[in-house]
């Protein structure tokens, strides 16, 4: 069957890649003229790639790898050494790990957190091992019921002190989730944190070889295209059309430089938008749907990623780092960890600014100051005495709505791939899946609203698609 899928991420690439691996013919409609979503990359005018975030993979994530794997593109994950790395803001240029030994989990794990002494105690050590007991012994079912609080009330709940919060989860929630853990769903964390002890490697971070909408959207686009898919870019949707009876009808789609709307029609059809487009998008018959209703329950965080490029070599660590900052997230030296970006002279790097909320009206230069005064904390060596680090250029990507606020009780509002209406299904990591707002997700997303298709409509012998003769080469 045809399947018309509004949205080229990778929620949308991945259902499109199943899709055609059952037999079924896709359409990716694509509103930018970029691939990735929120993993979307581009060139500047000096050929440097600047993204929309800070993309790494770690080891827990089994359908991005097997994802790969089906690719043939595993030789493109750059994997580091399995540690974590916080910086140390009370020994400003210091860092403190975890380094994760080569042993079964969680006992790997557990070993990582007691040969650490730089930030807790052996006290907190053991009432962070308390409190995670719960977690750990009962499940996933036990995770998902806490959702109910936030991540600083379950700490507090479990007897975890403050400083076990403020050196480790702060970090840690804003790394997942772009939000503090007094705003945070405890569902999140200790999702990823079940993982982690789990698995032996799941903590164990990689990195790619170039951009994401190079080396991991273009050859999903490439597997697709040469399967009888199709891709399309600059083709925005404008409307959700129905029949009678509020099934899809087609999607009217915009015209670009003064060319007329057009509607394309389908047998089937997927969003693989993030939530708050979809929102916009949705017919008025539709919002009477208590399935569609909840779905007012999510919106998406905003995001700021900053990436600065510097005269001379900040950090020679090849690795993901934890700011620990007020201001910031997560950073890395992208000159160390992704071989297209690499220079052994020149650091380039990539930081998360988040929360994000209070920042994303402000300018530029406004954002750029404060990242710089964080970094003179990180990096004092560098920014004191009369030879400088120099600033050379420097790029804001602003994300306004990326992934799902994973505020308490947004589990209840996340909905199904499969939605009430018969001819149309729903793709995006804010749908029901257990690795929550991230790659991971979207990808099991994708994959998820595949099966489903599959499953209410077996493939048929396919047929010719209303867009063949204008369809868009996406070469890489």
């Amino acid at each position: 069957m045809r399947v018309a899928i509004a949205g080229a991420g990778l929620a949308g690439l991945a259902c499109a890649k199943y899709l055609v691996d059952a037999g079924h013919t896709p359409i990716i409609l694509e509103r930018r003229d970029v691939l990735g979503g929120l993993v979307a990359a581009w060139k500047d005018e000096d050929g440097d790639w600047y993204e929309t975030g800070l993309h790494v993979f770690f080891g827990a994530y089994p359908n991005m790898l097997q994802l790969f794997k089906e690719l043939g593109i595993e030789d493109r994950l750059q994997w580091k050494e399995h540690t974590l790395i916080f910086n140390q803001p009370e020994k400003p240029g210091t860092y403190s790990r975890f380094d994760v030994p080569d042993i079964p989990a969680p006992i790997n794990v557990i070993v990582s957190i007691l040969r650490n002494n730089d930030m807790l105690t052996w006290e907190q050590k053991i009432r962070f091992a308390v409190g995670l007991l719960p977690a750990i012994v009962r499940g996933q079912q036990y995770v998902e019921k806490m959702d109910k609080y936030s991540l600083l009330e379950w700490l507090e709940k479990q007897g975890v002190d403050e400083r076990v919060n403020s050196d480790i989860f702060v970090a840690a929630s804003k790394a997942l989730t772009f939000i503090d853990p007094d705003e945070v769903s405890a569902t999140v964390p200790l999702t990823a944190l079940n993982r982690f002890l789990q698995e032996r490697y799941g903590s164990k971070v990689a990195f790619l070889d170039g951009s994401p909408t190079e080396r991991l959207c273009q050859p999903m686009v490439d597997y697709i295209t040469e399967r009888g898919g199709e891709v399309h870019l600059n083709s925005p949707l404008k409307e959700i059309l129905l029949n009678e009876d509020n099934s899809v009808r087609g999607f009217l789609m915009r015209g670009l430089n003064g060319a007329e709307d057009e509607t394309i029609t389908a047998d089937i059809y997927v969003s693989a938008m993030s939530v708050d487009p979809l929102k916009v998008m949705m017919p008025q018959p539709w919002k009477e749907i208590e399935f569609f209703q909840k779905l007012e329950g999510l919106e998406g965080v905003p995001v700021i990623n900053i990436h600065l490029w510097f005269d001379r070599k900040m950090t020679d660590i090849d690795q993901l780092l934890f700011s620990r900052s007020s201001l910031l997230s997560v950073y890395a030296d992208m000159s160390n960890t992704c071989k297209e970006y690499a220079d052994p002279n020149k650091s380039m790097l990539e930081l998360v600014l988040a929360p994000a909320e209070k920042w994303i009206s402000k300018s530029e230069d406004e954002i750029l100051d404060a990242t710089m005064s964080e970094l003179t904390k990180l990096f004092p060596k560098h920014f004191s005495g009369d030879d400088r680090a120099k600033l050379l250029k420097y790029k804001v990507v602003k994300t306004p709505r990326s992934v799902y606020k994973a505020t308490p009780g947004c589990q209840a509002c996340r909905p199904d791939q499969k939605t009430p209406i018969p001819n149309f299904y729903l793709a995006g990591s804010y749908t029901m899946q257990k690795y929550l707002g991230s790659m991971e997700g979207a990808v099991l997303s994708g994959k998820l609203a595949a099966e489903a298709i599959t499953k209410d409509y077996p493939p048929k012998t396919k047929t010719k698609s209303a867009y063949d003769s204008k369809a868009i080469a996406i070469k890489s």
